[in-house]
């Protein structure tokens, strides 16, 4: 029997929403450190997530038992303006929780593939688990760096592997993505504590009810969905 998508939770405005994003993963993140001494969250690019970062950053959590990483990450350094790194550091690694430890997924390998495997390296140092993960989705139904048409899909997709970062090379005849660049895989978010799914806009809304009926060999929603992950889909039309 296959898996029934989550419901879809509607707010009303944009702060309520940030606020029911933050209050879900800072509530994992504390439930994580009150059974294991620490936590480990993962959080992604983009500018929908930073008022979520921001309300999670001022939270009462002992934020020095906290690894924070990425779901994905562009293949370039900190200095880079398409850093994700640089836009977690800049919104959610402040005040309280500035105490937290960064964990990149980006090292200066000689190739992504390279500096996959020491992301995944890095991780299984954390335990290899991930107890609040925040997603967000592309209008192509794109989460992570699972990009409709890569190769490296069926192998991000697939439910059997062991969590790990893989390398995602650049979009040929102007497919995403634009860049290469670095993804947890499904296992890390089948196996998470919390993922919480934050969408913005009429069209996301769409875009998820289509993906998440689709196939799940292609469409990451519908692969989610299928390996009987938990996970919340929040929504406001305007954020």
């Amino acid at each position: 029997m296959s898996e029934a998508a989550p419901a879809i939770e509607t707010f009303a405005d944009g702060e309520t929403w940030a606020y029911a994003c933050a209050g879900r993963l800072t509530d994992a993140i504390a439930s994580a450190i009150a059974d294991t001494g620490k936590a480990v969250f993962a959080g992604s690019g983009g500018s929908t997530p930073a008022p979520i970062y921001r309300r999670m950053a001022s939270a009462d959590l002992d934020w020095a038992r906290v690894a924070v990483t990425l779901i994905d990450e562009r293949y370039v350094p900190e200095s880079s303006p398409d850093s994700n790194a640089a836009l977690l550091k800049q919104t959610l690694l402040t005040g309280p929780a500035a105490a937290a430890r960064f964990v990149p997924l980006f090292h200066a390998a000689v190739t992504v593939d390279r500096a996959a495997a020491l992301a995944t390296r890095s991780l299984v140092r954390e335990g290899g688990k991930l107890d609040a993960v925040l997603l967000g989705m592309g209008e192509d139904g794109h989460i992570c760096s699972m990009f409709p048409e890569s190769p490296t899909l069926k192998t991000l997709l697939s439910p059997v592997l062991r969590p790990a970062v893989l390398g995602v090379p650049r979009g040929r005849d102007g497919a995403a993505p634009n860049l290469e660049r670095l993804s947890i895989n499904l296992p890390f978010l089948m196996t998470a504590r919390r993922v919480v799914l934050a969408l913005t806009g009429a069209a996301k809304r769409v875009v998820f009810e289509r993906e998440a009926a689709g196939d799940p060999a292609t469409r990451p929603i519908a692969a989610l969905i299928a390996a009987g992950a938990s996970f919340d889909v929040l929504w406001t039309e305007k954020a």
